[in-house]
């Protein structure tokens, strides 16, 4: 015998079964915390403006890398367009008021060690060629306490600090008086994207006078974009590379160098950390 649609109804309603949880207030009744890790900004803080997030600021709260942050850094997307680190620092700084594009270069690349060393561990271990016999070795890396220079050094160049975070500096051959500014993540890609460009035409990559005009800020006090532009293109090298120099000891950064030796010859020098494929993936 069948039975009504009030008494299948009416029996439904006495039943002392307990409705199933739905998936939201499942994955609501699981969580945890995803440690979190404060990085030593080799800036300190002092070159930012007054109305950056870190200003005056020495250390930077980020979060330890999770499975969603690894989707990005195996994006062949964002990987092509250059932009999956960016993404990947953006999702871990906890202060979302910081624009990650505008972090100095040398905080930038503090960040990125910090990270690695926090999802992996600090032994980082990766393919180089030795310099001496061109054989290909196994060379492990430690990246647990980098070493960081903050910008201090200036006593093989008079360099001079402005109150607006640029730096004067007058040039041995023109005696021209030369104003540079640190470069940010947001500068870097742009230099990188016009060297990009450079290949693509007859003329060649122009490294260094992409370089010299992207930092410079002024001549003798003449901020015009065709004076920096003149000066970048005209300037004596023994100038242009007093430029360059004196921008590399006012630049507070992390110091990647560390002491290699091959397994194969027993050749030993100061080589630079290698930022391979393999730095995010070290089981690739």
């Amino acid at each position: 015998m069948s039975r009504k649609n009030s008494d299948r109804m009416r029996g439904h309603r006495q039943s002392n079964a307990m409705p199933p949880s739905s998936p939201t207030q499942q994955a609501e009744a699981f969580s945890f915390v995803v440690p979190t890790d404060f990085v030593d900004l080799p800036s300190e803080g002092r070159y930012y403006p007054e109305n950056h997030p870190l200003h005056n600021k020495d250390v930077l709260e980020i979060k330890h890398m999770t499975a969603k942050e690894e989707d990005i850094l195996t994006s062949k997307t964002l990987l092509k367009k250059g932009i999956a680190i960016d993404r990947v620092i953006a999702n871990v700084i906890v202060d979302k008021s910081i624009d990650p594009s505008s972090l100095l270069v040398g905080d930038r690349n503090a960040i990125v060690i910090a990270l690695r060393a926090a999802s992996y561990g600090s032994r980082y271990e990766t393919t180089v060629v030795c310099p001496s016999c061109q054989t290909k070795v196994q060379f492990a890396f430690n990246l647990e306490e980098p070493n960081i220079y903050s910008g201090d050094d200036t006593s093989a160049i008079d360099i001079a600090r402005n109150e607006d975070g640029t730096f004067d500096v007058e040039l041995p051959s023109t005696k021209v008086m030369a104003t540079f500014r640190l470069l940010t993540a947001r500068d870097e890609k742009t230099y990188l994207n016009n060297l990009e460009q450079d290949k693509k035409s007859k003329s060649g990559e122009k490294v260094v006078t992409r370089q010299l005009m992207t930092m410079l800020v002024a001549a003798n006090g003449d901020d015009r974009i065709e004076t920096r532009r003149y000066v970048a293109q005209n300037l004596p090298s023994i100038d242009s590379r007093h430029l360059r120099l004196a921008y590399k000891m006012a630049n507070p950064n992390i110091d990647l160098t560390q002491d290699f030796e091959c397994s194969s010859c027993g050749f030993e020098e100061p080589m630079e950390v290698p930022l391979g494929a393999d730095f995010f993936w070290p089981d690739r």
